[in-house]
């Protein structure tokens, strides 16, 4: 007989699943959502800043009804379409006269956090346009910065969880199996970095990245209610960065 089953890591045991066949019963009349979001409730399934972890518990529900373990009820609508939900971001144009100045000249450089706010569409619509993979709406906690510089937008920079499996990370980090399960979290991926194409300022984008490595975890903390230790971002050797 089969004995429970493992999904993100995490083994549930017979108990518990009998636990959310319980629910799924009592909640027969109610959306798989509610069901989702009350067995968080019960099981405290919860991020740092409080918002319940409704996606993983509907994935998990989703693979025990694959399983044979539970019956969901019927899906009360058919889930949106993403490419009608997340259309391409509108263009939105800026002052392209040429910057082409000593890093020195050009400061102050202020950072904007902008997710949540009215920049966030311009954030969207530069990275669309100038970065070389465009604009994908990140998955899980993230957030996005504007630099400017001089009354004007220099560069985009967008960070967000990390992914759970690097392996030279993992191994230069030496953690184990549940060391990275239980501190994932404060690891984050820099997903975006475009500096404005006719912006041509030596050493601006260390500049930039120390900037935003230093505000990262503060502004994490107030967002999600957890700090931040480690940045990664991946590089393109074809690119030559």
């Amino acid at each position: 007989m089969e004995q429970g089953i493992r999904y993100r890591g995490k083994n549930y045991t017979l108990r518990e699943i009998d636990e959310i066949r319980e629910v799924v019963l009592a909640y027969r009349d109610r959306s798989r959502r509610f069901i989702s979001q009350e067995i968080c409730r019960r099981w405290g399934w919860r991020q740092p800043n409080g918002v319940l972890k409704d996606m993983i518990c509907r994935g998990l529900l989703l693979q025990l009804e694959a399983r044979g373990f539970i019956e969901l009820p019927p899906r009360k609508q058919h889930p949106p379409n993403p490419l009608l939900r997340d259309p391409r971001p509108e263009t939105v144009e800026l002052d392209q006269t040429p910057m082409e100045c000593e890093l020195s000249d050009l400061r102050p450089i202020e950072l904007l956090q902008v997710r949540g706010t009215v920049f966030e569409k311009l954030y969207r619509s530069l990275i669309d346009q100038y970065h070389y993979l465009g604009y994908r709406r990140p998955v899980g906690e993230h957030l996005e910065y504007l630099a400017l510089a001089r009354g004007r937008v220099v560069a985009s920079l967008g960070w967000c969880s990390a992914p759970r499996h690097i392996g030279c990370r993992d191994r230069y980090i030496g953690w184990s199996k549940e060391q990275r399960q239980r501190n994932l979290s404060l690891i984050l991926v820099n997903t975006r970095f475009l500096i404005l194409p006719w912006v041509k300022v030596a050493h601006l984008a260390s500049h930039l990245l120390g900037l935003n490595a230093r505000r990262i975890s503060q502004d994490w903390q107030r967002v999600y209610g957890h700090e931040v230790v480690w940045l990664e971002t991946f590089v393109d050797p074809e690119r030559g960065f």
